[in-house]
C-alpha cells in the first residue's frame, strides 16, 4: 500500500488527477506504465516505491522516517542519532487540534503499529438485499384453495429474490476493487449499495469508510457515480462537456480561468487532446467514438477529483484498447489518492494486471474475493486448475456459468471461498499490515485529502458532517450539498440549453413552420370575415380551432425533458445543481421561442381575418395566443415529469387536450353544461383564451352583428325571399309596437356574448388565468422532479 501513498505528495498539490496531467504528453494517449499487483496470496506485501523527485517530502515519506526512527529506538542496536518528523496538519481538521493530529500520525496512543497509514478504506460488511418476485399469471387470479378441502387458502405471501446474500469486503485508496460476474449476479446491485442508491429500509448489512457510517449528503460530496450508459449532450462538445460539469461542481469562488485549466488537464489525463472540440454525436449526427464518450462520462463525474469513485460497467461495449485506456485513466484516479470500485462484465489480459482487487458474484452470494494473482491457487484448491494459457477471469466466469446449472448452483463454490477466506486471513493481516482500522479517522484523512487539493466541490474548508467515534453527540459541521449558489446553477444551466438548442435549429424552424402553416390555412379559409350571423358563427369557429391550435402545437415539448431525463437524474443524484434551477432555466430557454411563435400566428392571422378591436386589439391577440402557448407547453412540461415513455405521453396529451376543447363552451354553453361536468369546465385550458378572444372581438356594443331581416338568417324564414321578409319585418313592427327596419340593430357584440354565457369573466381575467395555469403547471413540474427523480432502489 505505501508504494501508492508514496505517489500521494501531502504538501504538493500536483496529486490530484487534474493536476498529474501535466507528466502526460498531449498526444491524446496515456503512457502505459508499468503496474505490479501488490498481493501475494491474498494481498502482497507493499512494495517500496522509488524515492519522490520533487524537493519537498510526500506523506509517506515523513511517516517512513517516523516509523524507522521509533523501530530504531525501540531496537538495542538503534543510533540514537535518528531524528523524529512531527506532521502538522494546523486547524485543517475539525475538531481536533495540531498536536493530537501530529500524535495520531507518528502512530502514537492506542493505535500503535509499524505500520504506513491507510488513509481510506470502504468496507462493506454482510449485505443483504432482496426484493418481491412479481408473479407472472392472469390480471385476475383464481382465489387459492387447499388441496385438501374447498376453503379458500390465506393470501399468498409474495416471493422473495434475493440479489446480494451477505456480500462482504473492502476496497482501499490507491486500488482498483472490480466486481465480476454474469449478467443478473447482482454487479450493478452491489454498486448501488455501496454508492447509497438502495434505501436503508431494504438493504441490510453495514458500508463504512475508515470505520465510521457515512451520511448521505456527505457521501455525495466526497464520491462520485459514473453510470453505464453515456448520458451526454449531443451537440455539446468534449470540451463544453466537461467545462459545463466544471461550473457545476466546482466552487464559484475558483476563477473560471482556473477551472479551465482543471478542464484542460482532465482532457489531457482522459486522453481526449484530439477531440476537444468534436461534438459528442448521436444518431443523426457524427462525433466522438465510443471509448472516447465513456471518458468523456467519467471526466463529467470526476472533474471535483472525488475522493471515491464508482463504476457500473465503465467498459461496455467498448473494444480491448479502449477498455484498457479507460481502466488505465482510472488506475491513474485510484493512485491520485481516490478509491474506485468497479463492476466489469469480462477483462482482458491486460485490464486485469490493473485491477488490484476481484469480488466474483453467482446470483448475490461472494464466489471469490482478493487479488487477481490468487486465482490460480484458489481455483487449484478447488479441484479445478486454471489452464497456463487461459485467461483467469474468464475461466472463473465460465466455471461459475456451469456451476450455475446445475441444481445446487454455485453453492460448493461459495463454501470454498468462505473456507479460503478464513484461512488466508492471517496472512492477509501480515502482509497488509493493517488492523480492523486504518490509521487515519474519517474527519482526518478528508482533511488531508483537501489539503492536498482533492475535493474541490465539497467543504474545502474542512468543515465536513462527521463525527469520530469520540463526539457522537456533538453537532455536525454542515456539508455544503451543493458547490453553487442557486442563481449560479440557473445561469449555467441556461447558457448550456441556449447553445444546445442553438446547434439544433431545425427543430425550431419546424415548430415555427408549423405554426406559419396552420395560421395560413386559417387565414385562407376565413378571410375577411363580414358582420353577418354566419359571419359570427364562422368567428365562433376560428377562435375554437385557433386557441385548440396553440395547445396542440405545444405538445412538442412533452420530448423534451423525456429526453434529459436520465442526464438530469445523472447529474442531480450527486448534487450537480438544484432541481429549481433547472425547472426555471428550463422555463427561461424555452419563452423566447414562445413570444416568437405567437407574434408569428397572430401576424398570419389577425388581419387576415379581420377581427376587431384595432392595435389594442392585435396587441391583446398576441398576449392571449403567447399565453396559450405558455401554459400549453407548461402542461405538456409537467406531463414530461410524470410520464416516463413519449410514446405513453402523447395518447395523454392528445386525449387530454380534447376533453378541454369539448368543455370550453365552444360546443355546449357553459349555462347548458350538466352540473356534475361543470368542474371540468373550470379546468379546461381552452376555456380561458377562448372566452378571452370572444369578448375581445365582441366587447364593442356599438358594434352590430344582427340588422333588420338579418334575424332570419339560419332559420327556415331564411329562404324567403327579401320581399317577403320586409313584409314579416313591417308585421312584427306593427305587432309589437316597436319599430324594426331593415337596417334596426338587432344583436349587438355584449348580447351576443350573454347568449353564449361568455359573462362571468373579464377578458383580462382570462388573460391572467391563462398565464396562472402556465406557472401551475410548471410548479407542479417541479414537484413530480422532486417525488418521481430518486435515484434509490426500494
Amino acid at each position: 500500500m505505501s508504494r501508492f501513498v508514496d505517489k500521494l505528495p501531502f504538501f504538493d498539490r500536483r496529486s490530484s488527477p487534474m493536476e498529474e496531467a501535466g507528466d502526460i504528453p498531449r498526444n491524446g494517449l496515456l503512457h502505459m506504465h508499468h503496474h505490479q499487483p501488490h498481493h501475494s496470496g491474498l494481498l502482497m506485501q507493499p512494495q517500496p516505491s522509488p524515492p519522490a523527485k520533487q524537493s519537498s517530502f510526500t506523506l509517506a515519506q515523513l511517516l517512513k522516517r517516523v516509523n524507522e526512527a521509533r523501530s530504531d529506538a525501540s531496537s538495542p542496536t538503534s543510533s540514537p542519532t535518528h531524528s523524529h518528523y512531527t506532521i502538522e496538519l494546523g486547524g485543517s481538521v475539525p475538531g481536533s487540534t495540531g498536536s493530537d493530529l501530529s500524535e495520531r500520525m507518528r502512530g502514537g496512543g492506542d493505535r500503535g503499529g509499524d505500520w504506513p497509514l491507510l488513509p481510506f478504506v470502504l468496507k462493506f460488511t454482510d449485505l443483504t438485499y432482496s426484493v418481491k418476485q412479481r408473479k407472472k399469471g392472469p390480471c385476475l387470479p383464481a382465489l387459492p384453495f387447499r388441496r385438501g378441502g374447498g376453503e379458500p387458502a390465506g393470501p399468498e405471501v409474495p416471493r422473495m429474490k434475493t440479489l446480494l446474500d451477505n456480500i462482504s469486503g473492502e476496497a482501499r485508496e490507491g486500488e482498483i476493487m472490480a466486481v465480476l460476474g454474469a449478467s443478473g449476479s447482482g454487479k450493478s446491485t452491489l454498486i448501488d449499495a455501496l454508492a447509497n442508491r438502495i434505501v436503508k429500509e431494504s438493504l441490510h448489512g453495514s458500508v463504512t469508510l475508515n470505520g465510521e457510517s457515512l451520511d448521505s449528503n456527505l457521501l455525495k460530496v466526497i464520491s462520485a457515480y459514473v453510470m453505464q450508459d453515456d448520458l451526454l449532450y449531443p451537440m455539446l462538445t468534449v470540451e463544453e462537456t466537461l467545462m459545463f460539469a466544471a461550473e457545476f461542481r466546482l466552487p464559484r469562488s475558483l476563477p473560471t480561468k482556473e477551472k479551465k485549466k482543471r478542464v484542460q488537464a482532465l482532457i489531457d489525463q482522459l486522453g481526449l487532446r484530439n477531440a476537444g472540440n468534436t461534438i459528442i454525436g448521436d444518431e443523426g449526427h457524427r462525433g466522438v467514438s465510443g471509448g472516447e464518450r465513456r471518458r468523456v462520462s467519467i471526466g463529467v463525474d470526476i472533474i471535483h477529483d472525488p475522493i471515491v469513485l464508482f463504476l457500473d460497467e465503465p467498459t461496455s461495449g467498448l473494444d480491448s484498447t479502449s477498455a484498457f485506456m479507460v481502466v488505465k485513466v482510472l488506475q491513474r484516479i485510484a493512485q491520485s489518492g481516490s478509491v474506485v470500485v468497479m463492476s466489469i462484465h469480462q477483462p482482458s489480459y491486460r485490464i486485469l494486471g490493473l485491477l488490484d482487487r476481484l469480488l466474483f458474484l453467482s446470483r448475490g452470494q461472494t464466489v471469490y474475493y482478493g487479488s487477481p494473482r490468487a486465482l490460480p491457487s484458489f481455483f487449484n484448491d478447488f479441484g479445478k486448475p486454471i489452464p497456463g494459457n487461459e485467461n483467469p477471469t474468464e475461466f472463473a466466469l465460465d466455471l461459475i456459468r456451469e456451476l450455475e446449472t446445475m441444481p445446487d448452483g454455485a453453492r460448493d463454490l461459495v463454501e470454498h471461498n468462505k473456507k479460503w477466506q478464513t484461512r488466508m486471513a492471517p496472512k492477509a493481516k501480515h502482509h497488509d499490515g493493517h488492523g480492523e482500522k486504518p490509521s487515519l479517522s474519517l474527519k482526518e484523512a478528508i482533511s488531508a485529502s483537501i489539503s492536498r487539493g482533492k475535493l474541490v466541490s465539497g467543504a474545502t474548508d474542512g468543515s465536513v458532517s462527521v463525527h469520530s467515534p469520540g463526539e457522537l453527540a456533538a453537532p455536525a459541521a454542515p456539508v455544503s450539498k451543493f458547490a453553487n449558489p442557486f442563481w449560479v446553477e440557473m445561469g449555467v444551466l441556461t447558457r448550456r440549453a441556449f447553445l444546445s438548442t442553438k446547434r439544433t435549429p431545425e427543430i425550431f424552424i419546424i415548430r415555427l413552420a408549423a405554426v406559419m402553416v396552420t395560421g395560413f390555412i386559417l387565414a385562407t379559409i376565413f378571410w375577411r370575415l363580414d358582420d353577418s350571423p354566419k359571419g359570427v358563427e364562422e368567428r365562433l369557429g376560428f377562435f375554437a380551432i385557433a386557441m385548440s391550435t396553440m395547445f396542440y402545437t405545444c405538445s412538442d415539448s412533452l420530448p423534451v425533458f423525456l429526453n434529459e431525463r436520465y442526464i438530469f437524474l445523472r447529474e442531480t443524484a450527486y448534487n450537480a445543481y438544484r432541481r429549481s434551477s433547472y425547472v426555471l432555466s428550463h422555463t427561461i430557454v424555452g419563452f423566447p421561442s414562445l413570444i416568437v411563435l405567437s407574434f408569428a400566428f397572430a401576424l398570419t392571422t389577425f388581419f387576415a381575418v379581420g377581427l376587431a378591436g384595432g392595435a389594442d386589439g392585435f396587441f391583446f391577440f398576441v398576449a392571449i395566443v403567447l399565453a396559450s402557448f405558455w401554459a400549453g407547453s407548461g402542461f405538456a412540461t409537467f406531463l414530461s415529469g410524470v410520464v416516463t415513455n413519449v410514446m405513453l405521453g402523447f395518447p395523454v396529451v392528445v386525449s387530454t387536450l380534447a376533453y378541454f376543447l369539448l368543455f370550453s363552451g365552444f360546443f355546449i354553453n357553459r349555462d347548458r353544461i350538466p352540473r356534475y361536468w361543470l368542474w371540468f369546465h373550470y379546468l379546461s385550458l381552452v376555456k380561458y383564451p377562448y372566452e378571452a378572444v370572444m369578448q375581445n372581438e365582441f366587447s364593442d356594443p356599438t358594434r352590430c352583428f344582427v340588422r333588420g331581416v338579418q334575424m332570419f338568417d339560419n332559420t327556415p324564414l331564411a329562404a324567403l325571399p327579401a320581399v317577403l321578409k320586409v313584409r314579416v319585418l313591417r308585421a312584427m313592427s306593427q305587432s309589437l309596437g316597436v319599430d324594426i327596419g331593415t337596417n334596426t340593430c338587432i344583436t349587438t357584440g355584449p348580447d351576443f356574448l350573454r347568449q353564449q354565457a361568455v359573462t362571468d369573466l373579464t377578458k383580462w381575467d382570462c388573460l391572467w388565468i391563462t398565464v396562472a395555469w402556465g406557472f401551475l403547471f410548471r410548479i407542479l413540474f417541479y414537484i413530480s422532479l422532486l417525488l418521481g427523480s430518486r435515484n434509490k432502489r426500494r
